[in-house]
C-alpha cells in the first residue's frame, strides 16, 4: 500500500477497500471457525472442499490414497530428521515429501525452495509514485512487458504516467545495498484496472534510467487452473513493507478461509505490502495481496492500535491488524482476459497468458546473490500443459507438448468381434517417441507414488474389523428398510452425497497398490484368477500409459488434417490397441466413458487384457450349460452374453452397486444389461458369501472416495431393495 503524507483520493480508496475487507471477513466468522475446527482435529485434507483439495494433490502429482496412507503413519511431525515415511531414500520423490509438508507431517524444506525463491523475487519490484500524495507499493512483472499490483496503489493512468518501479531494492549476500534498476510505467500502452478486484495490470518501459533490460529480471507465470491451495495451507509473500528493502514472509502464513474472490490468510505483512505476489510452497502465485483486514467497532469503523477509530493521516502503522486479505490470481486473470482492449495493448494483454518467457537479456542485470537452482521462472512443476496464447478474437494457440482428456459419445460405435484370445498381461509397448521427456516424466511420477502406496500398504493391517463395523454402523444410521422403493431412493441418495472425492481414472495409482490387493499382498484377475504382483502390473500400466500419451500427442498434432469423426476413430482405436489390466464390471460403452463413472473405484478390478478384451461389453448372463461346454480360462462368452468363471457374486455386488449409484445409466440401449437379468445379479450375489477380499475393498474404497457398496455392507438388503426404478 501507497503510504502518502496527505490525505488523498487514494487514501480513501483504501480506507473503503479495508472496510469491505472487514466486511467479508466477519461475514465469514462461522465458516472460519469451522475450519479451524476441522483443521485442528482432522487436518489440511479436510478444511476445504474434496473438489479443491482432490485438484490441490493432482497439483502436487498425488491422490488422495496417497494421501491418506501418509496420515496413517503413526509418527509425529519431523522438525530436524527429514521425512517421517519409513521410507528407503529413493522413495523420496519431491511430490511425496511435498505432500508430506503439506499435510503437516513434515516441517523440513528442500534447499530448492529457498533458490527457487530467490530466483522468482527478482521480478518482484518497489513502485513509487511521485506527487502529491505519493508513496510506495509492491508490483510485479507477469509478462516481458506488463506490472501487476493494486488498483488503490496505481488507480489511473494519470498516476501510474508519474510512478516508477525498482528492481533489485535489496540488500545483497553479502548484507550491502545493491544498485536498483528503475523503469518508468507507461500506462498509455496499456492500462486495465478494477476497483472491486483491487488490482492494475501496466506496461513497464523496456529500458531502465540507467539502460537496464527490463527482461533481465524475469516474470511470474500466472495459471487459472484450480488447485494451486487449499485451506490450512501455508503461503509466502514477497514484498515492500512502507517501501524498505524487498522482504520475505515466509511459511508462516497460514490460509484460513477461501472466498469466491478473495483468501484470508494469517502472515506478518505490514503496511506497503500491497500489490505483493502471494505464493504457495511450489512458488506459484495464488493470490494478489491487497489489504489487511483491520479490527473495527460495532460500526465497521477500522480501530487503531489504541483502541480509536483509525484516519488515514495516522498513518498505517497505527492500524490494529486482525488478518490479510489476498484477490485469488485466478479471478484476476478472468478479469483481465475479459477487458476490451485493442491494438498493441490488447496483444501485450495477451502475452501474460503465455508461458514464454520472452527474449533473453540484452546484457547482464545488476549484481545478484548468485544461485545455481532452476534457471527460470517457469511453472512450478515445470509443465507446459497450460502454455496458451489468447488472442483479442477469442481463439487460442497451445503449445505442445500437452495432456489433455477428451471424452467421446461412443454410443454409435459398433463393438469389436474378438475371438477368444488367452489370457495374457498387457504386452509392454515402445511409444513411438520413446525417450520424450515431458511424457516419461509425467508417467514416471505416477509409478513412484503407485509404488509409495504399495509400500505404505504392505505396513498395515489388510482389514480392520471392528473399525470398519462401526465406520458402517455410522454410514447408514439414517437409512431405512421399510419399503424397498424408499430404501432404493435412499441409497442412492447417501451414494451420491457421500461420493466425495470423485477420483478419475488412474488404476496403476488407485486399484493395484491397495485397494484390490488380497490378503497375502497379491493381485488377482477378476476373472480368470491370475496372480500377478502390484508391482508388476504398475509397471505394465505406465508403459501402456507412455505410449497413450506420445500417440495422443502425435493425433493432435495431426488434427487440420483428419475431420472430427477420423479423429475419433484414431482415438478409439489408440485406446483400444493399449489396454490397461484393469475391468470395468459395467463396460464403459455404456456410459460413455464419462466421470465419475469411470473412474468409481466400487467397479474397478485387476483384470489381464486378454480378459478384458474377451468380455468386451457383453452383459453378464447365467449360462444352464455353463460348467459342460468348452470355456476359455476367463469364462464363457457367447452373442447373448458372458458368464466369468471366477468371483461372480463379487462383479455381482459391484454392478449392483453401479445400478444404485448411477440410475438411468444402464439399459437405455438394448444390448445393455436389461432388467429381466437382474436375477442373474441376484442369484450370484446370494450364492458366493462376500469375502473379507470385498471388505477390504470396500473400506479401502470408502477412505478415497468417501461412499460404501451397500450390498457388501447388507447383503440381506438385496431383495429388500426395488431395483425397478433404476432402468430408465
Amino acid at each position: 500500500m501507497a503510504t502518502a503524507d496527505l490525505a488523498s483520493e487514494r487514501e480513501s480508496d483504501y480506507l473503503s477497500q479495508l472496510t469491505m475487507a472487514a466486511a467479508r471477513y466477519a461475514n465469514r466468522a462461522e465458516q472460519r471457525e469451522r475450519n479451524q475446527s476441522v483443521l485442528e482435529t482432522r487436518g489440511v485434507l479436510y478444511a476445504d472442499t474434496p473438489e479443491r483439495v482432490e485438484k490441490r494433490l493432482a497439483r502436487l502429482g498425488a491422490d488422495w490414497a496417497m494421501a491418506r496412507a501418509i496420515e496413517r503413519t503413526p509418527t509425529e511431525p519431523a522438525s530436524g530428521a527429514g521425512s517421517t515415511l519409513g521410507l528407503p531414500p529413493e522413495s523420496f520423490t519431491s511430490e511425496a515429501l511435498g505432500l508430506e509438508r503439506l499435510i503437516g507431517r513434515n516441517n523440513l524444506t528442500p534447499v530448492a525452495f529457498l533458490e527457487e525463491g530467490a530466483q522468482v523475487s527478482r521480478s518482484v519490484g518497489r513502485i513509487t509514485i511521485s506527487g502529491p500524495g505519493g508513496g510506495h507499493g509492491t508490483g510485479f512483472m507477469v509478462s516481458p512487458s506488463l506490472l501487476l499490483t493494486n488498483n488503490h496503489v496505481l488507480g489511473d493512468t494519470q498516476e501510474a504516467g508519474r510512478s516508477k518501479v525498482a528492481f533489485a531494492f535489496q540488500d545483497g549476500a553479502d548484507g550491502n545495498p545493491l544498485v536498483p534498476a528503475v523503469f518508468q510505467l507507461e500506462p498509455l500502452r496499456c492500462f486495465v484496472t478494477d476497483r472491486a478486484l483491487d488490482y492494475t495490470l501496466v506496461a513497464v518501459a523496456p529500458r531502465g534510467a540507467q539502460g537496464e533490460v527490463l527482461s533481465s529480471f524475469g516474470r511470474l507465470i500466472l495459471s487459472e487452473a484450480q488447485g494451486k491451495a487449499v485451506i490450512g495451507e501455508f503461503v509466502n509473500i514477497i514484498q515492500h513493507p512502507r517501501g524498505e528493502p524487498k522482504q520475505i514472509a515466509l511459511r508462516e502464513n497460514q490460509i484460513v478461509d477461501v472466498l469466491e474472490r478473495f483468501l484470508h490468510y494469517e502472515s506478518d505483512t505490514r503496511e506497503g505490502s500491497s500489490g505483493s505476489p502471494v505464493f504457495n510452497d511450489q512458488w506459484e502465485v495464488v493470490a494478489l495481496h491487497h489489504s489487511a483486514v483491520p479490527k473495527t467497532d460495532a460500526e465497521g469503523r477500522p480501530l487503531s492500535v489504541d483502541g480509536t477509530v483509525w484516519r488515514p493521516e495516522m498513518g498505517e502503522q497505527q492500524l490494529a491488524w486482525r488478518a490479510n486479505e489476498g484477490v485469488r490470481i485466478s479471478r484476476v486473470l478472468r478479469s483481465v482476459h475479459e477487458a476490451p482492449l485493442t491494438g498493441e495493448a490488447a496483444q501485450l494483454r495477451d502475452e501474460v497468458f503465455t508461458t514464454g518467457l520472452g527474449p533473453p537479456p540484452e546484457k547482464n542485470p545488476p549484481p545478484m546473490p548468485s544461485f545455481t537452482g532452476r534457471p527460470t521462472l517457469a511453472s512450478a512443476n515445470g509443465s507446459q500443459a497450460e502454455a496458451q496464447s489468447h488472442a483479442a478474437d477469442g481463439s487460442a494457440q497451445l503449445v505442445l507438448p500437452l495432456r489433455i482428456t477428451l471424452d467421446f459419445d461412443t454410443s454409435s460405435l459398433p463393438s469389436a468381434t474378438l475371438s477368444a484370445p488367452l489370457p495374457a498381461l498387457a504386452p509392454t509397448p515402445q511409444p513411438p517417441s520413446a525417450g520424450r521427456p515431458d511424457v516419461v516424466s509425467a508417467v514416471g511420477k505416477d509409478v513412484d507414488a503407485a509404488l509409495i502406496n504399495h509400500r505404505f500398504a504392505r505396513e498395515r493391517p489388510y482389514y480392520d474389523r471392528s473399525a470398519d463395523a462401526a465406520a458402517r454402523a455410522a454410514y447408514y444410521a439414517n437409512v431405512h428398510t421399510d419399503d424397498g422403493d424408499a430404501l432404493r431412493r435412499a441409497l442412492t441418495t447417501l451414494l451420491a452425497e457421500t461420493h466425495a472425492p470423485k477420483p478419475r481414472y488412474k488404476p496403476m495409482r488407485l486399484v493395484y497398490p491397495w485397494v484390490d490387493l488380497h490378503k497375502d499382498g497379491r493381485l488377482r484377475s477378476i476373472y480368470s484368477g491370475k496372480e500377478f504382483s502390484a508391482e508388476e502390473l504398475i509397471r505394465s500400466d505406465a508403459a501402456v500409459e507412455e505410449a497413450r500419451l506420445a500417440r495422443e500427442q502425435e493425433l493432435l498434432l495431426r488434427e487440420r488434417t483428419a475431420g472430427p469423426a477420423e479423429f475419433e476413430a484414431e482415438f478409439r482405436a489408440l485406446e483400444a490397441s493399449l489396454p490397461f489390466n484393469c475391468e470395468h464390471v459395467v463396460p464403459q460403452s455404456w456410459f460413455h466413458e464419462k466421470e465419475p463413472m469411470r473412474g468409481d473405484l466400487h467397479h474397478l478390478f485387476t483384470c489381464e487384457s486378454g480378459c478384458n478384451s474377451y468380455r468386451n461389453n457383453f452383459p453378464y448372463f447365467d449360462f444352464p450349460d455353463y460348467e459342460e461346454t468348452v470355456r476359455d480360462a476367463c469364462g464363457k462368452r457367447e452373442s447373448v452374453g458372458f458368464e466369468p468363471e471366477k468371483c461372480r457374486g463379487v462383479v455381482a455386488r459391484a454392478t449392483l452397486y453401479f445400478l444404485l449409484r448411477y440410475p438411468g445409466q444402464v439399459g437405455d440401449v438394448a444390448q445393455e444389461f436389461p432388467e429381466d437379468r437382474l436375477p442373474v445379479l441376484l442369484r450370484w450375489h446370494e450364492s458366493e458369501a462376500v469375502t473379507e477380499y470385498e471388505l477390504h475393498r470396500n473400506a479401502a474404497i470408502a477412505e478415497i472416495q468417501g461412499n460404501r457398496n451397500p450390498l457388501i455392507d447388507h447383503p440381506e438388503w438385496a431383495r429388500a431393495i426395488n431395483f425397478s426404478g433404476v432402468w430408465p
